[in-house]
């Protein structure tokens, strides 16, 4: 029997007054394990950005991920980016990956 499981997607904040991020339409995910799970944020800014992915399980402190361009120590989490939007891709989805997902941003100082 396969298993349902729930990934929920919340927003992080940039750190610059103008900066924003916030996911994208259909927060709420449901799969099966074994599918793959696509969770994606847009954000603006003016300035160059460092993109992160968080997860948190309930009553635990958040657990980074990966930031776009860096190697998760999971292969299954990979990250891609546009100039507009930053996409996290969770293939081979197990139950132990329901929690809730962050994207946040980080201007980076040029």
């Amino acid at each position: 029997m396969d298993r349902c499981l729930i990934l929920i997607l919340i927003v992080g904040t940039g750190l610059v007054t103008g900066d924003n991020i916030e996911p994208d339409k259909g927060t709420e995910k449901n799969s099966k394990e074994t599918e793959t799970v696509k969770l994606s944020c847009s954000y603006s800014t003016s300035e160059y950005v460092y993109l992160y992915w968080y997860r948190q399980y309930p009553n635990k402190e958040p657990q980074y991920l990966l930031r776009n361009g860096a190697r998760s120590t999971d292969d299954r989490f990979q990250s891609t980016k546009s100039q507009t939007s930053t996409e996290l891709t969770i293939t081979d989805v197990r139950l132990s990956d329901s929690a809730l997902y962050y994207c946040a941003l980080r201007v980076v100082a040029q």
